[in-house]
């Protein structure tokens, strides 16, 4: 079948079909976890962030494909989870760059944008690591610019992409050392892979002759008095009529949702307008109308905004002033929760506390997008959060509250220990599936079928020089049993002064803080 042009509902089709596709396989991606811990969630945070996307377009959805990937990139950049869903959400940024004022697209334009995708993937990530969905996308728009040089056919294009993403996907082993000795390949490029497997899978590709899309009208720069915010519910939702209805009203408009629910946050002069639009698709749930001018002058304060897991956490952090958002391992928050959490704290200047790897480039892109000015300090524990929030004195500017969170963070030592999800080789060790693993960050310190040997040894390894360690128990270690490790390490480390603290946080029985 030859394609040689896509147009605005061919691509939001293939969209969608890679959604379902998806969706299928997102728990085996899960699964792909280079590491036998209970934190394995790249398919599930790909799907999310499609999932957003997906929901932006609308249905039906515009007849532009410019207006298409404008859509699904600005879902898929506040809805993306994960550091596999802001490197998709990237990658969809590329598209919507390259193709924002095409109202149908060929073959070479597609190559470009994945080419742009890749580029913008690749910035995104302080860091970049060969082995990984980077070497994937990069691969898949190679092969794309190739056959666009010599064929007009969409289709082929397509088929090639995901082949050469298939081999490359195969390769990562040979890059990635870890997923050598883990036996796996790289979950996010294999989520990558699936999404254009999806795609190809699409069988209705035929396309009818372009049609001329509409665009909205531009709207003239006005001075903005009221921050508007609302929560729209109803049967049929249309979030691209609702926010072409908007636009012209005011601006930082954010219309997040899907056909049921829609979250909308705009600055405008007419916030009586913005309620009148909203209420002809459906009810308002909530309304907050907010004056601008009178929030400048409360903007004052410093703020933080924390990423938690866990009850006995939330209290901790809550009790020291942090704004909540939930999130962790297995659960990591999108960009909007993020950027919501941020307007919360009701600071003109906002400290973030990611407290999770797999949450470092979500934080940064709510930091990039964020209303006012943000820092990330980049914890990657719940733990190491706390002691960087400990560090927080109201009365600093924010530089100064930053620099002496990271010096907090950084002089504190977290051990994490959890179980094995399945068997495994792990830095030379062989791993049982239901073993203890005591880790510090992604370093293996210990491992074994008996809590206290794993324990003691983990402590023991990072004990020299430390005055302080405090045991954080969590939903699968009972008060008693903590107080007896308490004890047990209270013993084996005598220099060491030992806190117990309720975290009641999930996967980790034990989390340890050495300082």
């Amino acid at each position: 079948m030859l394609v040689e042009r896509i147009d605005g509902p061919l691509f939001a089709s293939l969209l969608r079909q890679a959604l379902e596709w998806l969706s299928q396989h997102r728990e085996e991606i899960d699964r792909l976890n280079v590491f036998p811990v209970p934190d394995g969630d790249t398919g599930s945070n790909m799907h999310a962030t499609l999932a957003a996307a997906v929901a932006a377009v609308g249905d039906p959805p515009p007849l532009a494909i410019g207006e298409v990937t404008a859509r699904a990139a600005e879902g898929a950049l506040l809805g993306a989870r994960g550091n596999s869903g802001v490197i998709l959400s990237q990658v969809m940024q590329g598209f919507a760059q390259v193709l924002r004022e095409k109202d149908t697209a060929s073959a070479e334009d597609i190559a470009r944008a994945l080419e742009a995708g890749t580029r913008l993937a690749y910035r995104a990530v302080d860091r970049p690591t060969e082995g990984t969905i980077l070497t994937v996308v990069r691969e898949a728009a190679r092969e794309a610019e190739e056959v666009a040089q010599r064929s007009r056919n969409l289709l082929r294009l397509l088929v090639a992409s995901l082949r050469a993403a298939a081999a490359a996907l195969e390769e990562t082993p040979k890059l990635l050392p870890l997923l050598q000795e883990a036996g796996v390949v790289d979950a996010g490029g294999q989520g990558f892979t699936a999404i254009l497997e999806g795609m190809r899978r699409k069988q209705e590709l035929s396309h009818a002759p372009p049609v001329a899309a509409r665009r909205p009208p531009s709207s003239q720069h006005l001075t903005r008095s009221y921050c508007t915010e609302l929560l729209l519910q109803g049967e049929s939702l249309d979030s691209g009529a609702l926010k072409r209805a908007l636009t012209p009203l005011g601006d930082s408009l954010m219309v997040v949702g899907d056909h049921r629910l829609l979250k909308v946050h705009i600055h405008t002069e007419h916030p009586g307008l913005v309620l009148e639009e909203a209420i002809k698709q459906g009810s308002l749930l909530e309304v907050k109308i907010d004056n601008l001018q009178q929030q400048v002058q409360k903007h004052r304060s410093m703020g933080v905004t924390a990423i938690v897991q866990g009850e006995g956490f939330a209290n901790l952090f809550r009790q020291l002033g942090a704004q909540i958002v939930e999130g962790g391992a297995t659960m990591n928050p999108s960009v909007a929760q993020l950027l919501e959490g941020i307007r919360a704290t009701g600071a003109a200047g906002v400290i973030l506390l990611p407290n999770h790897p797999n949450i470092l480039l979500t934080a940064e892109m709510a930091q990039e997008l964020a209303d006012r000015e943000v820092k990330v300090v980049p914890t990657r524990s719940q733990p190491q959060g706390l002691r960087a929030l400990l560090a927080f004195d109201q009365e600093r500017q924010l530089e100064e509250n930053y620099r002496a969170m990271c010096q907090a963070a950084n002089s504190a030592i977290t051990i994490s220990i959890t179980r094995a999800m399945r068997d495994s080789r792990w830095e030379g060790r062989e791993i049982k599936k239901g073993d203890f693993l005591a880790l510090e960050q992604d370093r293996l310190l210990s491992a074994g079928a008996e809590l206290k040997q794993v324990l003691l040894e983990a402590v023991g390894s990072l004990a020299e020089g430390r005055e302080v360690l405090t045991l954080f128990w969590g939903q699968d270690c009972s008060p008693a049993e903590a107080e007896t490790l308490a004890s047990l390490l209270a013993t084996s480390f005598p220099w060491m002064e030992v806190e117990i603290q309720e975290g009641s946080q999930p996967y980790y029985p034990l989390l340890l803080l050495l300082e």
